[in-house]
């Protein structure tokens, strides 16, 4: 299996050389009809190659969301496939955003579908959830330090009910949530300029300053857009991690197509302000 340069550096460049911007594609059926297409295979096909034409060539990050090709089955999960392998040639990092999460054999299974160097699924990235214990993920750790790949851990999220669990006191002080964190410091430890294992931050939280986000590796962002944050809202939120920030965006950019150009613009508007807010933070 040849071994990539680690994420955390491929990262790094690319935020540094295209601006930290991540754009999500999420063909959910609401989008594909304001598009114009059919909420079918056909439509999603269009869908996908369509927000890579437009912006695989200058963002930094693309995510696709598998839930939403998943639902086609296997004909959909093949558009994912085509996805990931053209955003990957086109220069984008993908990020997969399928959340996974499990124990043992199986945890071990989702990283080599998502993780190995040779598998269809391959990507730069996968979400995944340590809510069965941070140690189920060593499967999915071990596999991308292997390829080269890298994580984006779920830690504080943006939906209202993550609180509930991400918030919760243990019996050491910390919440679960700075736990997580925790974990992933001691994870990426040494590695420079960026380590390859993230936390998943929501961008719509507000003030994080009781918590040490300053964990070495990257900070994926959902929140910017549509869900109400702003890129001039990032170094209030993340304070002196702001720099290791990628917000996601996906509705904010994905709302201007079908129309190549117009996402192209979309995607770079984004991408200047949130470098804009970053640098002058």
């Amino acid at each position: 299996m040849t071994v990539l340069e680690p994420f955390g550096a491929r990262l790094r460049r690319a935020m540094d050389e295209r601006g930290p911007l991540c754009v999500g594609i999420d063909p959910h059926a609401s989008l594909l009809a304001e598009w114009g297409l059919g909420d079918n295979v056909d439509g999603l096909e269009r869908f996908s190659r369509t927000v890579v034409e437009a912006v695989a060539d200058r963002v930094a990050v693309l995510k696709p969301q598998s839930a939403f090709f998943e639902r086609f089955g296997s004909r959909g999960v093949a558009v994912l496939e085509t996805t990931v392998r053209e955003a990957r040639e086109a220069g984008a990092l993908v990020v997969m955003d399928a959340k996974r999460g499990d124990i043992g054999s199986t945890m071990a299974a989702y990283a080599e579908a998502f993780l190995h160097k040779d598998a269809p699924l391959f990507s730069d990235a996968l979400t995944v959830s340590p809510y069965l214990g941070y140690g189920s993920l060593s499967p999915a750790v071990a596999m991308a330090r292997e390829s080269g790949a890298g994580l984006f851990v779920l830690a504080l999220t943006s939906n209202p009910e993550g609180g509930e669990v991400q918030h919760a006191v243990r019996a050491d002080g910390r919440t679960v949530g700075a736990t997580v964190l925790g974990h992933l410091a001691l994870e990426n430890a040494g590695e420079e300029p960026l380590a390859s294992f993230g936390a998943v931050v929501g961008a719509t939280l507000g003030d994080l300053s009781s918590y040490d986000l300053d964990m070495g590796g990257p900070i994926l962002a959902p929140g910017i857009g549509a869900q109400g944050a702003t890129p001039a809202d990032l170094p209030a939120v993340f304070g002196r991690a702001v720099r290791n920030v990628v917000p996601n965006v996906s509705r904010g950019v994905l709302r201007h197509g079908p129309d190549v150009v117009a996402l192209r613009d979309a995607a770079e508007r984004f991408a200047d302000e949130i470098r804009a807010a970053v640098t002058s933070a």
